[in-house]
């Protein structure tokens, strides 16, 4: 039986601060708004980007790391899967929502950006509690990985 993909990977700026609310079990939800940038030419042969807007929900220690230390701006990695929701309002209007339910989130930083530390200096922890990766530009030449076999892969 063939069975279906449904993954989803994000990398944008958070329109606003990550919210954290409680089931009522006490299990931590966190949800905020990614803007990825599409880059297209317009009529007059000039480039602009267009915003296109994702809602992620985020699920338990990851809810409250990203409640945490993820403010509007930030520069975030999202991985995970969408859901569609449907429901009605207090009208009896149906309604529905799609959104991204992470699995992973990684922190990311660059020029001017925290990259790694907060405001108040403390170390900055990806959601899954690992720091994050300090913004750190690639020399123009990456050394031969020393545990790489030194003949060429035969195909």
């Amino acid at each position: 039986m063939a069975r279906g993909v449904n993954k989803v990977i994000l990398v944008g700026r958070l329109g606003s601060d990550a919210e954290v609310r409680y089931t009522a079990n006490g299990t931590a939800v966190a949800n905020f708004n990614l803007a990825t940038n599409e880059p297209f030419k317009t009529a007059e042969g000039t480039w602009e980007e267009r915003p296109e807007w994702h809602r992620i929900v985020v699920y338990e220690k990851m809810a409250e790391r990203c409640g945490t230390y993820l403010n509007k701006g930030k520069l975030v990695y999202v991985e995970g899967k969408l859901r569609t929701r449907q429901w009605e309002d207090q009208q009896g209007t149906k309604r529905s929502t799609t959104e991204v339910v992470a699995r992973d989130i990684q922190f990311l930083g660059g020029p001017g950006e925290s990259s790694g530390q907060t405001q108040s200096g403390q170390a900055d922890y990806g959601a899954r509690g690992r720091p994050a990766a300090e913004a750190q530009p690639l020399p123009d030449y990456l050394p031969p990985d020393p545990g790489a076999p030194d003949d060429d892969v035969p195909f």
